[in-house]
């Protein structure tokens, strides 16, 4: 392996911190701040460079701290004895729009593996006033070293954003050979303009020119690119409300001119405390004025989820906070749609609770409450007598949710992320009786929330419920079910997203975004980088009025699930009930 030693070439990349007034004036009721210049720096038989730390502030600060950055690798991990010095290590002061020069030096213990470092200097004043320069930097292999000459192949034309481009490289040494296993970097103007993937992907965020450069070793190309708008929208309209205010309302399932809905926790209402132990049935012949007809109260504190059998004769929904601490499922007929009526309960080995469930043929799949406990696999294929076939656990964390298709098990498994089990696939040999582990992604920001496989395009579309961040969904690539990997994100400010429905047809994704509403999502062709910058969300609404912050109080949106059916969607609301949107794109 080649090791960096002194007098070799690093490429940095130094981008600023902090923000200043925009127009180069200083206002004097501005605090101070810190802000460094923006450069990009070929370092060559140098390790030194020279920034400018300035206070585009309207107050002096000082004394200003500049602290050395640690070296990381890609990993993360610091590497010892490695630091980016900076001289001089203190400003006494700077008055408004003063600058001043600061040389960084990158220190090494004597070598380095090939391969991405990064560091990080920070300019902290005792105010409080600080700013980051993030210094990115590449340890060259042979055949970086030795590129000569770098060309980018044809490029795209026509490209809308979010459409992503597949860029090819051309590296040669200076006799002309092509070198193979030289690595590329690349990097996109303006800021914003888009993103490039490791293997040469372009994805345009914003309309107009990109340009884009790539390098290996001391070779280099840049190209301009134009981005049209996507051009996708839309709107959704309210056309019908089946009112829900004694209870909140949990999941839902459509099936047979039918809705189902479940409830959730306990309600004050001026007559009392309602807990959420009853499943609804909706008649939904007239959008309009969904009906309800019928309900099923159970031995329950939540019914948090409701499924409906592909064949449409079977419900499950589930028991969690029993007052005998059983637990649990009930499974009810729906030859009459109706009025579903009661096949029986189950509970062995499901006193904790259970949370969520999909039905898959003779199946249930089913998430049982708290750390240790994981997946359960109950054959129905007698819902009278329900027998448990499986277990399942992934040995960390606990699992909230369950998708199931094509033989595959899609679990969201909390903190440890998403699991992928073979329940009948053939890929791991494993079956509904044996189910056997064929992969798992954990690093998905934690709070892994739910799933949702779409086999015709080799995605899963996993939700992350964090309500600090706040969360956002994640595309992963299952193309290769063996090595999923994660390839875009999309994100709606303010919330965190719950629960999803895709309609394959038209590739529209509906998430369900608590007090940010419904959204439709645009998800055909190639999905890299951050969908929310691409121009792919069709519509969003907001149907109630309030804060956006689903906080439970009065009606204010709080979408919890939303489902595609007979031309309509469908969403159940947590203070509002059933309600019937008109999607128009």
């Amino acid at each position: 392996m080649k090791t960096l030693l002194p007098g070799t070439a690093l490429l940095v990349v130094i981008a600023l911190g902090g923000t200043s007034c925009g127009d180069g004036t200083s206002d004097p009721k501005l605090p101070p701040q810190l802000e460094f210049s923006t450069q990009i720096i070929d370092m060559v038989l140098e390790r030194e460079a020279l920034v400018d730390l300035v206070n585009t502030g309207g107050q002096a600060v000082g004394p200003v701290q500049i602290q050395p950055g640690l070296v990381r690798d890609q990993s993360g991990a610091t590497v010892a004895g490695s630091r980016v010095l900076a001289s001089p290590g203190e400003i006494p002061t700077l008055n408004p729009g003063q600058g001043s020069t600061v040389e960084l030096t990158l220190s090494l213990p004597g070598t380095l593996q090939p391969g991405q470092y990064d560091a990080v200097v920070t300019a902290r004043a005792e105010s409080g006033t600080r700013a980051e320069l993030v210094l990115h930097f590449l340890v060259p292999t042979d055949e970086q070293e030795a590129a000569a000459t770098l060309v980018i192949g044809p490029i795209p034309g026509d490209l809308r954003r979010g459409d992503v481009a597949a860029l090819s490289v051309e590296v040669r040494d200076t006799l002309g050979a092509l070198l193979e296993g030289a690595e590329v970097t690349w990097s996109v103007g303006p800021a914003g303009a888009g993103f490039v993937g490791g293997n040469g992907q372009f994805v345009g965020y914003a309309s107009g020119t990109a340009t884009l450069t790539a390098r290996s070793g001391s070779a280099a190309d840049t190209v301009s690119i134009e981005v049209l708008e996507r051009g996708v929208e839309g709107t959704f309209t309210l056309v019908g409300q089946g009112e829900e205010r004694a209870r909140y309302t949990s999941d839902l399932w459509l099936a047979g001119g039918y809705a189902y809905t479940g409830t959730w926790s306990t309600r004050a209402t001026v007559d009392g405390f309602h807990s959420g132990n009853t499943m609804y049935a909706w008649d939904v012949a007239n959008p309009a004025l969904p009906v309800k007809v019928d309900s099923v109260r159970i031995n329950a504190r939540t019914v948090n989820d409701v499924k409906v059998r592909a064949d449409g004769t079977l419900a499950v929904i589930t028991h969690e906070g029993s007052d005998d601490g059983l637990n649990g499922v009930t499974l009810l007929s729906l030859a009459d749609p109706a009025h579903p009526t009661l096949v029986g309960r189950f509970d062995d080995r499901l006193q904790p609770g259970v949370h969520n469930t999909w039905l898959e043929g003779d199946y249930a799949y089913l998430v049982v409450d708290g750390i240790g406990s994981g997946l359960r696999i109950l054959d129905i294929s007698d819902p009278a007598q329900p027998r448990l076939a499986a277990s399942y656990y992934a040995g960390t964390s606990f699992l909230h949710d369950v998708y199931v298709r094509d033989g595959l098990a899609f679990l969201a498994h909390w903190n440890a992320g998403l699991v992928i089990l073979d329940v009948g696939n053939g890929v791991a040999g494993g079956s509904p009786e044996s189910p056997v582990e064929v992969s798992r992604l954990w690093n998905l920001g934690g709070e892994t929330h739910n799933a949702w496989y779409w086999p015709g395009a080799g995605y899963v579309f996993v939700g992350e419920e964090d309500f600090g961040t706040p969360g956002r969904m994640h595309v992963v690539d299952v193309r290769n079910v063996r090595e999923p990997r994660e390839v875009a994100t999309f994100q709606v400010p303010g919330q965190t997203p719950h629960n999803f429905w895709l309609d394959e047809d038209r590739e529209i994704l509906y998430l369900a975004w608590y007090g940010q509403g419904i959204r439709a999502l645009d998800v055909s062709g190639e999905l890299l980088g951050e969908l929310d910058r691409q121009g792919r969300e069709i519509a969003g609404l907001r149907y109630s009025p309030g804060p956006g912050v689903c906080d439970r109080t009065g009606d204010d949106t709080c979408t919890w699930a939303p489902q595609l059916y007979r031309g309509l969607v469908w969403v159940a609301d947590m203070n509002n009930g059933l309600l019937a949107l008109q999607p128009s794109f």
